[in-house]
This record gives C-alpha cells, sequence and structure tokens, in this order.
C-alpha cells in the first residue's frame, strides 16, 4: 500500500514533519541515507522559536532529561560593546537549548515513528517519478544493499538539506539568491567555563560558544572562506585570538577536543518550494548562513507549516496548490527580513558600529516569528499538533 507522504531525509526538519503529518493519521513513510543518531555538520543552537516548538509538541522535557545544559543567558560582544541578555519567560519557554544532533535527532525520530510512521535508514533516494502530466508521484533509489527501491506517494517532501537531491530532480528555482557567505570552524571543548550563549562579532574574525551536552561547548571561528581555508584547529584558535582574547584564554585551559569540522560557506537562498506532488522543507528550501545560528529554528517552524499545509490539502489538487502556496508565503514572509539582516552579517563587510544595527534587526525578526508560532493553535482536527 502506498503511503500519503514521502518523507526523504530524517534530520531535524524530515522528522518534524513526519511526526506532525503521522499525528493527524497520515501514512508517512521516511527514508535517510545515513543511519540512526548519526552526527552531522551543526552548530545545533536552539533559538526561543525553536524552543516553542520543542515545547508545544511535548518534547522539550526529553532534550532536558538528556542532559541538555539550559541556557539563560546570551552575550554579545562587538566594537566597545559587551551586552548580556539574560532570558526571560515567554510563551512556556524560560531557557535556550543546543541539543547536539544525536540526541535531537533521535529524538524527532522516535517521536515521528512513535505516531505512526515508518522510518527506513540506509535508503539513498535518486530521483522521482512522475506520471504523464508530470506529477511527482514518489521516489527511486536503493537500499544501503544496492536494492532498487521504489515507492508511490500522493506527496514527496524533500528534507535533505542544502544539496537537495529532491530540489534538484523537480528542478525547485532558487526565488532569492544571497550574496554573503560564511566560512566556519568548529569543535566541542570540555570543561569549558561558560555561562550561556556567546556570539563575538569583529570585523574580519567571528567567534561563538554554545554550551552544549556531555560538559562540552561548542565553540566555532568564523571568517572569509578565504581565510578559514581547509580549517584545522590552528586556524580556529587563530581567529578566536583575535576575536575574543578571553575565549582564548579559557579554551586554554579546557579539554580540546580530537579534532574540528569546518564549513567553507555557502551563500544563503531562497528556493520556490512546492509543486504539483511535491514540496521542500528545512535547509532545502531556505538555507541561510550559519552565522545566524537559526538553521535549525526554521527547521522546526517550516516543519509545522508545511504539516498544517498538507493535511489541509492532500485530498484535493486545487486544495494542494493553494495550501502549498500559503505554506511557502508564510515562510518568505516570516524569513524575508531576516534573511536580509543575516546575508550583509555573513558578507563581512560591516563596521564596529554598524554590526550593532545589524544584530538589533536580527532580535527583531526573531521576535516576529516566535509571536507567529505562539499563535498557531495546537490543536488541529484529527490530533494534536
Amino acid at each position: 500500500m502506498s503511503p500519503d507522504v514521502v518523507v526523504v531525509g530524517a534530520r531535524a526538519a524530515g522528522a518534524a514533519t513526519a511526526m506532525l503529518l503521522a499525528r493527524q493519521g497520515l501514512d508517512v513513510l521516511v527514508l535517510d541515507r545515513s543511519r540512526y543518531g548519526a552526527d552531522t555538520l551543526s552548530t545545533h543552537a536552539l533559538m526561543r522559536a525553536g524552543v516553542l516548538q520543542l515545547h508545544r509538541w511535548g518534547l522539550l522535557d526529553q532534550v532536558v532529561a538528556a542532559g541538555t545544559p539550559a541556557v539563560r543567558r546570551t552575550t554579545f560582544t562587538f566594537g566597545d560593546e559587551r551586552l548580556a541578555i539574560n532570558i526571560k519567560a515567554s510563551h512556556g519557554v524560560d531557557a535556550l537549548y543546543a541539543p547536539r544532533r544525536t540526541i535531537l535527532d533521535p529524538i524527532l525520530v522516535d517521536a515521528a515513528a512513535g505516531a505512526g510512521a515508518e522510518v527506513r535508514f540506509g535508503v539513498t533516494v535518486t530521483d522521482v517519478r512522475r506520471d504523464r502530466a508530470g506529477r511527482v508521484t514518489g521516489i527511486v533509489g536503493c537500499d544501503g544493499d544496492g536494492r532498487h527501491v521504489e515507492v508511490s506517494a500522493r506527496l514527496v517532501v524533500g528534507a535533505d538539506g542544502l544539496r537537495s537531491t529532491i530540489a534538484r530532480c523537480v528542478d525547485a528555482p532558487i526565488e532569492r539568491a544571497g550574496t554573503g557567505a560564511g566560512a566556519f570552524v568548529y569543535g566541542y571543548w570540555s570543561g569549558l567555563a561558560t555561562d550561556g550563549y556567546e556570539w563575538i562579532f569583529r570585523p574580519g574574525a567571528i567567534a561563538g560558544v554554545i554550551p552544549t551536552n556531555f560538559d562540552q561547548a561548542c565553540v566555532f571561528a568564523g571568517a572569509s572562506p578565504r581565510r578559514i581555508g581547509k580549517g584545522g584547529i590552528g586556524t580556529l584558535r587563530e581567529v578566536i585570538t583575535e576575536a575574543a582574547p578571553d575565549v582564548a584564554a579559557r579554551l586554554a585551559v579546557a579539554t580540546p577536543p580530537p579534532g574540528v569540522r569546518t564549513f567553507t560557506g555557502c551563500p544563503g537562498f531562497i528556493r520556490r518550494s512546492w509543486g504539483p506532488g511535491w514540496a521542500l522543507v528545512g535547509d532545502a528550501g531556505y538555507w541561510k548562513d550559519p552565522l545566524s545560528a537559526h538553521g535549525l529554528t526554521d527547521a522546526l517552524r517550516d516543519a509545522e507549516l508545511l504539516a498544517r499545509a498538507v493535511v489541509e490539502s492532500l485530498d484535493d489538487d486545487r486544495a494542494e496548490r493553494d495550501s502549498l502556496a500559503g505554506y511557502q508565503a508564510t515562510r518568505d514572509h516570516l524569513s524575508a527580513e531576516l534573511f536580509t539582516t543575516i546575508d550583509a552579517i555573513a558578507a563581512q563587510q560591516w563596521t564596529d558600529d554598524e554590526i550593532g544595527d545589524l544584530l538589533e534587526q536580527l532580535s527583531s525578526s526573531m521576535a516576529e516569528e516566535v509571536e507567529a508560532l505562539a499563535a498557531l493553535d495546537a490543536v488541529a482536527a484529527g490530533g494534536r499538533f
């Protein structure tokens, strides 16, 4: 029997979308080429909107129970300013969290499976199926043993990341392209003294500290792709010493990681994220520079926006067009100002005087997003989102 929806990708956006659809009684199949619980390139900080989603879905307690530290202060350093902001309780959220992806992703996958979705790892999707009218009707691929996999579905959701196979197969156009792109190198230090998120912005040298599980902190250094190059711990230390000597001093007495990871940079984009029989969610449809630390938050936001649209529309082609177009319109509205601001920050052409205004704009965009999510009904026809 063919599922209602095939979700390609079992990371945050895909697993959350599958969970929400399954909670509404849809037959959902999730396919992922990786393995259950595998790590992925991510700085994994959740902003308030992302924490709000986990709270609304009844999953935040599991994140906390996994030993994810509560973050109750965010410190911004730029120019001569050092601005510490205490996290105030709002909409049921009194702290921020940055769970490792080895913790967050399985929580979401388990929630999807618990809601009735079938999740299969080790399956690589290589193409989509179409009918004579060009509508997407399913996927084709192969499993880990090289056996052919073919699945029909009424809707295919591409949640397969920045280099999405589904986006390529449906030829989803980029409707808005950014110009700025930063490169980053990061790793996990143990026993590093910190009291919350730390973001440091200097012209040509950016740094951050993100407390996470296992008494560790994700420490990142950002700069131009040319400066970061192939990365490495030496490059990370060099950039952080320039951006934040106090952080560099704390790193010197903490336990360093055995290795670091590097992201070489990619300009942001917003793709058209729906068409006949298909939709995109997460980084597949909307990518912004990692400096925003907003990728996970937007993935959880857009999972619900898409799931609501799908539930409204799956049995009616005309309703599908209207609902999926509405999903993208809402996503784009909530993302427009944030995308512009992040692109300007990622370009790293700002001065000490200008970065403060950009960060204020970023904060304003995030506040609008929280209010929009808080306004969503927690209960929809057929079950709890």
